[in-house]
Parts: C-alpha cells; sequence; structure tokens
C-alpha cells in the first residue's frame, strides 16, 4: 500500500509537471519544519518547492481521477441508474466505489508498467528524481492517447496556438489532459445512450398502454419500473455494463 501510494503520487506530480516547461526542473524537497526568514535565493526555492508538493499531494486524487478510465465509468455507471428509474439506488457511494475498484482494474497494467519503469529503479536509488518523473507519465501518456479522439486532440492544440505536433511526444501535456477528458465524457455519453434505449422503449410501451386503457392520470414509471428491473436481472445487466465498460478500454 505504501508503495502504490508513492506510485501515485508520482503519476500525479509527472502529470502536473508536465504542464511545466521542460528545462524547469523539480526535484523532491527534504523538508524540515522550521520557521525562519529566507535570507537566500535557495531558501526561497525550497520553500518554493515545499510548496508545490503539498498542492501536489492534495491536488493528486482529482490528477488520478482526471487522468484515468474513472471519468467513463463513474458517467456511464450513473446514467444506467438514472435509466433503470431506481431512485438513488444503488446510492452514489456504491456507484463510485465500483468505478473506483474497476479503474484500478483497468489501469492496473499501467500501474505495473510505472512500477516497474520508474517507482522500483528509484527507490533502488538507480535513477534521478527527475528520470522517475520522467518514466512515470510515459505509460499514463500512452494510455491517454490510446483513448483520446483527434478531433478533440486537435482542437485543444488549436486553441493552445502551438506548432503542429509531429509525434505522440511533442504533444504538451497541457494539450493532451483536456483533450483526454473531452473524449472520454464524449464516450462515456455514447454508451450512456445505448444503455438507456432499451429502457426508453419500456417507458413508451408502458406509457402507451397506459393511455389506451385510459389511465392517464396513472404514473407511468411507476408501472414500468418493476418491467425495467425484470428485464435488468434476466438480461444479467450489471454483468453486461461492466464488461462493456472493460472491453471499451482494450485496445
Amino acid at each position: 500500500m505504501k508503495r502504490f501510494s508513492l506510485g501515485i503520487i508520482i503519476v500525479a506530480a509527472a502529470i502536473f509537471f508536465g504542464f511545466m516547461p521542460a528545462d524547469a526542473a523539480m526535484t523532491f524537497p527534504n523538508i524540515n519544519i522550521s520557521a525562519q526568514a529566507a535570507n537566500t535565493p535557495q531558501d526561497f526555492t525550497n520553500g518554493l518547492q515545499i510548496l508545490i508538493w503539498l498542492t501536489i499531494l492534495t491536488l493528486a486524487p482529482s490528477i488520478f481521477i482526471m487522468a484515468t478510465s474513472f471519468i467513463r465509468l463513474v458517467v456511464v455507471l450513473s446514467l444506467t441508474r438514472q435509466a433503470l428509474g431506481a431512485g438513488n439506488l444503488p446510492p452514489n457511494q456504491v456507484m463510485t466505489s465500483l468505478a473506483l475498484i474497476l479503474t484500478f482494474f483497468i489501469m492496473s497494467p499501467v500501474f505495473n508498467q510505472i512500477n516497474e519503469t520508474a517507482l522500483q529503479p528509484y527507490m533502488n536509488n538507480q535513477i534521478t528524481q527527475q528520470a522517475a518523473l520522467d518514466r512515470g507519465v510515459i505509460p499514463i501518456r500512452n494510455f491517454m492517447f490510446k483513448q483520446t479522439h483527434e478531433k478533440e486532440l486537435a482542437l485543444f492544440v488549436r486553441m493552445a496556438k502551438i506548432e503542429k505536433p509531429k509525434t505522440k511526444d511533442d504533444v504538451p501535456m497541457f494539450v493532451l489532459l483536456p483533450a483526454f477528458i473531452l473524449s472520454e465524457l464524449k464516450t462515456a455519453f455514447t454508451i450512456g445512450f445505448v444503455v438507456y434505449l432499451p429502457f426508453l422503449v419500456i417507458d413508451i410501451v408502458v406509457s402507451s398502454v397506459l393511455v389506451s386503457m385510459g389511465m392517464m392520470f396513472l404514473p407511468p414509471t411507476m408501472i414500468a419500473l418493476p418491467f425495467k428491473l425484470i428485464m435488468f436481472v434476466m438480461v444479467d445487466g450489471w454483468y453486461l455494463v461492466v464488461k462493456s465498460l472493460v472491453e471499451s478500454f482494450v485496445t
């Protein structure tokens, strides 16, 4: 668990420093709790590094969520629950926990690669801190590139007003990350639309039957819910949804 937590921090730091210029190298500071005046530029730099690393620790969960499969998972699962019409069942905690666990499962090959190429060599004093950050961000970038659409990537390259990248290595992180998030939202809503269709058909059929029988004041959602639940259970809905989501990341 300690190594895993350190690995997440390295990933978050690598992504965070990906927004900085290449010549602005950052090292892990040696933190000593004391209160004294910064009389030299070196003292000021050390204090600034500590502030930056505290910021990374604070933003690490958000960076981890935004750069992994969590976005697509939580959106599709939420749309599935909404299409089912069962209110807040399953609860938000269950949906978020399921999305987080599936994220660990899907991202495990990426995390293993980071551990082998960046974390373990750094822990064994085989590479420097900057090399660990540079190596740690490569698997994450490769994963993000596989899930990012060219249209969204071209949009942010154009909005950033940078030279058209010739290779993937030329794409800066501050361009790749928003393009990845936008692509994930697009993919998630596309999958959610497909999941929504069968439930929509049931709602339409139930509403038509109630109107034809003259029961216009009877809520269609109350009648349609049991049929939705029966259909969802009979086709093993959660199995199909989770299976489709996991397979959507296999390239």
